[in-house]
């Protein structure tokens, strides 16, 4: 039986995620491979690897286009960067692939499409990675998604983070019939896709392909803005580099996400806060919420930290 579930940062206190212990080192925190960027859009590759290193990953590496590696390596300095050959169009050429296998062999998540050009190519290329490490966990974003919702991919689900326009774009309807019913788009892409779909937006809803549905409200148009969905990604395979499942991972990602624009829009104003400006609330956030979970008296001296949990439901269905 198939049942929905609203969720918000307070549910999460009761959805731990898996305890590292005060013993660990950045290996037990995980590695994730980056796969992201492109010559006209080198920060999405940034913005999604400092995420994933916010939410708790030990170790995260990034591939991107050869023309701009050394930018990205030198803008932040605890990545380690792989340059990969490009296409005219300004994608990855697939004979990049076996400068990967090291990489993947090593990840325990591996996040493709924030910020990549050439959405033929981008497909191709998150379809033969798949084919390379089905077993691997995967979050498809951007123009990667395709892979998903095009072929059959081997392994488990992967999952795939379209807004309402993606989701109009991989399913051919209009955006305004995705916005007029979410769920229902977002579960009928999931079983469709055998994929988990995380659909974004003011009302953001993770669906798995059997049907379960986990629904997360948060009206706040600060979130709308160039980057926050590369944040959101890195956030998740941050997550999911921790031993989270992908739909853990998720929720966690889109809640994280969410509470940090309110703090933002809490000292900044409801709009023109920078994607890069989420970053910075995260650990804060994930600690706040770990130590509630084991009921400690954590002060984090920020705005709306007190939001209410909003209670686990199940349908009639």
């Amino acid at each position: 039986m198939s049942r929905r579930r609203l969720f918000d940062a307070g549910t999460l206190r009761h959805w731990p995620l898996p305890s590292l212990g005060p013993g660990c080192d950045k290996e037990s925190r995980g590695r994730v491979l980056v796969i992201a960027g492109s010559r006209e859009i080198p920060g999405a590759a940034l913005l999604s690897a400092q995420a994933a290193l916010r939410a708790g990953a030990g170790k995260v590496r990034v591939a991107t286009a050869q023309s701009v590696a050394m930018h990205v390596a030198v803008a932040m300095p605890e990545l380690q960067v792989i340059g990969l050959p490009e296409t005219r169009e300004g994608g990855f050429d697939l004979a990049g692939l076996s400068l990967l296998d090291k990489a993947l062999e090593q990840a325990d998540v591996v996040l493709v499409g924030p910020g990549m050009q050439d959405e033929e190519a981008a497909i191709a290329f998150a379809q033969a990675l798949r084919r390379r490490r089905p077993e691997l966990p995967a979050i498809f974003d951007a123009a990667a998604m395709g892979a998903a919702s095009r072929d059959p991919l081997p392994g488990p689900p992967v999952l795939v983070t379209p807004h309402a326009g993606e989701m109009a774009h991989l399913n051919g309807q209009t955006k305004a019939s995705v916005l007029d019913d979410a769920e229902g788009a977002a579960s009928e892409a999931a079983r469709w896709w055998n994929s988990i779909v995380a659909l974004k937006g003011s009302t953001t809803v993770i669906a798995e392909p059997h049907g379960d549905l986990w629904v997360h409200e948060a009206h706040n148009p600060g979130l709308a803005t160039a980057g926050s969905g590369d944040v959101l990604a890195g956030l998740i395979a941050g997550f999911a580099a921790r031993s989270a499942s992908l739909v853990q991972a998720a929720a966690w990602g889109v809640a994280v996400h969410a509470r940090a624009g309110e703090r933002l829009a809490g000292r900044m104003g409801g709009m023109g806060f920078l994607a890069s400006e989420l970053l910075a609330e995260v650990p804060a956030l994930v600690q706040g919420l770990a130590a509630a979970e084991r009921g400690e008296a954590v002060r984090i001296n920020r705005p709306t930290d007190a939001a209410p949990a909003i209670p686990v439901r199940r349908s009639a269905g």
